[in-house]
């Protein structure tokens, strides 16, 4: 047995053994942390399967930031009193019934693949030159098939709208979440001063090496996300008011220059058509923008709904 098929093994192990204790995990506690280790775990395999691309975004998104979401979920349920209307255990077994069944059918389909398939990899490193960008992921996401980053872009906005319309009158315009608080001298505090300049520094890494290398938009944005959530977790500066342009500016720029040069492509060649001898130039500046507004949607989706007055 080789060292890598030894690695692998071990990480698939880890996958199941982690993937199980979550779900069965009594401790709602232990099940999101449980479950941020799996994402990490997700993301090595990514990196095995040479994909370091998606691993950035599982690391980030999956793992980093739906961890903190859970968190805060959490940290709301903790405050009802309800008890819950079923046993875990019948609820545990009415979850995984289906996710069994799924994955499954996911494994069926897996071995049922050939054992070789030409894919798109040569059309698209034929056309890659055409795109003026160096990273193919990119190339695909921007440029050969920009519906689906366009749309998710799309969706990400419906949802932070989703989110906002849950507010009560009397507290529309005002600021998400609550107040926090955390001890001057205490870890959080220390951590929320060190590391915003340090996560603004790999976040412009990411978006500007995605171009060429594993980065881009949504890796990068998800970072920003998370270091301005530290700082404001850590009590450093306060979420803003809703209400506030700049924030509401922030949110849109990307989807509307996105649909900006998407509808420009109409005069030179149709829906999404970006000019070649303009095309890395352009996939740069939308890179940029949806950066800064996945960023700050990401982090208000975190914050959730305005809970204080401006």
């Amino acid at each position: 047995m080789t060292a890598p098929l030894a690695f692998d093994l071990v990480l698939c192990l880890l996958l199941i053994g982690v993937g199980l204790a979550a779900v069965l995990a009594r401790d709602l506690f232990a099940a999101i942390v449980l479950f941020i280790v799996y994402g990490l775990f997700v993301a090595i395999g990514w990196v095995r399967l040479d994909a370091v691309d998606v691993a950035l975004a599982e690391a980030a998104i999956g793992a980093g930031l739906s961890g903190v979401l859970l968190l805060r979920a959490a940290g709301l349920l903790g405050q009802r009193s309800e008890a819950p209307a079923q046993p875990p255990h019948k609820r545990h077994f009415g979850s995984a019934l289906p996710c069994a069944a799924i994955a499954a059918v996911l494994a069926l389909l897996s071995l049922l693949l050939p054992d070789t398939i030409a894919g798109l990899r040569g059309p698209v490193g034929e056309n890659l030159a055409a795109t003026g960008v160096g990273n193919s992921v990119t190339a695909v996401l921007l440029d050969f098939r920009g519906y689906d980053t366009l749309l998710e872009t799309v969706v990400l906005f419906a949802a932070l709208v989703g989110v906002w319309s849950l507010t009560p009158d009397q507290l529309w315009g005002g600021r998400p979440g609550l107040k926090e608080h955390a001890r001057i001298d205490g870890v959080l505090t220390s951590f929320g001063r060190l590391l915003p300049p340090v996560g603004l520094m790999i976040g412009v890494y990411l978006v500007w090496i995605g171009a060429d290398a594993p980065g881009g938009a949504f890796q990068a944005g998800t970072v920003l996300a998370s270091v301005w959530m530290l700082a404001i977790m850590a009590g450093l500066v306060d979420a803003p008011p809703v209400s506030r342009l700049r924030l509401r500016l922030a949110v849109a720029v990307g989807p509307l220059l996105f649909l900006a040069v998407a509808s420009a492509g109409l005069f030179t060649g149709g829906f999404l058509v970006i000019p070649a001898a303009q095309a890395k130039t352009i996939i740069l500046a939308i890179e940029a923008a949806l950066t800064l507004s996945i960023a700050v949607t990401l982090a208000l989706l975190v914050m959730g709904r305005p809970r204080r007055p401006a």
